[in-house]
């Protein structure tokens, strides 16, 4: 009788603490959304809603953010530089910022697999159509770049160059680490994922977003405007790890495919990148496509479009120039 009445009393326990963690989970995510509200706007393609920043006016171009990433990332500061020359349409991501799943499966808790880059070129593809883009210009910064690599794979027709900052192109070695394979699990994205929204504490957002910019300082107020907390948010996090540690199969397959590429590729990519090394990625992924011109950034680290913007920009405009659309 005592051992049952112990197991109860434990029952409820877990059950208490589960109900703390939703409940300060929930807290953390209601003021992501009112510090953060969507900075675009929605358009819905397939029943699926699209949030996207348009802004400026010439020829189209479409960015696109990396892994944990939103809207805020590129309209930061890019932004302002390219729109008097260039049309430009942020998007997020599906299942990051405030894009939906591409397809209900993936929403589930103990769901481990998640959208295919071709699957989200496929979305984004149709969104920039509606937004009236049949044929951008687009850019993919890190994971963002496999994005852009499978629309220009999967709808040659409705790309007229494309720009990789830092990209994910190629297959690498070795694993993601614990963090990818813990929160892209299914038992982890359902246990573990909810403790990470309600617990991490702003020193180690803090650290990240330093780490990620590594070996460059953050610039000045990213850390305030980014909405790092977006990210935070439970289903934010588990389509991001699931997306991460579902990658590298989709660019195994992808990369037997870029020797058929025949647009401008312009490959910005920062020598001391130790996220997405260039010696893997970038370095091998010009050897490979007919039409791609690689710059390669001294001393600069994974965020090239905000140590050197500039650099960035000269990438695109080459691209346009490329795509005769400038």
């Amino acid at each position: 009788m005592a051992a049952k009445i112990l197991a109860l009393l434990a029952l409820f326990a877990l059950a208490g603490g589960a109900l703390l963690v939703d409940r300060l989970a929930r807290a953390r995510e209601a003021r992501a959304v009112a510090l953060y509200p969507p900075e675009g706007q929605f358009v819905t393609v397939g029943g699926r809603r699209v949030h996207a920043v348009v802004a400026g006016s010439g020829p189209d171009l479409v960015l696109i953010h990396g892994a944990g990433g939103n809207t805020r990332d590129m309209s930061f500061a890019l932004l302002d530089r390219l729109t008097e020359r260039y049309r430009v349409i942020i998007f997020d991501r599906p299942g990051l910022g405030y894009t939906d799943r591409s397809d209900d499966r993936y929403a589930g808790w103990f769901m481990s697999q998640a959208e295919s880059p071709a699957e989200q070129a496929a979305l984004l593809q149709a969104a920039a159509a509606a937004l009236g883009a049949d044929r951008p210009l687009v850019l993919g910064h890190s994971f963002g770049n496999a994005v852009a690599l499978a629309w220009a794979l999967d709808h040659p027709d409705h790309i007229a160059g494309l720009i990789d900052v830092g990209g994910v192109s190629m297959p690498w070695p070795g694993g993601l680490g614990a963090y990818y394979t813990v929160n892209g699990s299914a038992l982890g994205g359902a246990l573990v994922t909810p403790l990470i929204t309600a617990f991490v504490p702003e020193a180690r957002v803090q650290a990240s977003i330093a780490a990620v910019f590594a070996p460059n300082p953050a610039p000045e107020g990213y850390d305030t405007y980014i909405g790092a907390d977006l990210t935070l948010r439970r289903a934010s996090l588990r389509a991001n790890a699931r997306q991460v540690n579902g990658l590298l199969p989709h660019i195994v397959a992808m990369s037997a495919r870029y020797g058929d590429l025949r647009l401008p590729v312009e490959i910005v990519h920062g020598d001391a990148d130790d996220t997405v090394p260039l010696a893997i990625h970038s370095a091998r992924l010009v050897e490979i496509i007919p039409e791609a011109n690689l710059t390669i950034l001294p001393g600069i680290g994974h965020m090239p479009h905000h140590a050197d913007p500039v650099a960035v920009v000269a990438a695109i405009d080459r691209a346009a120039a490329r795509a005769g659309l400038r």
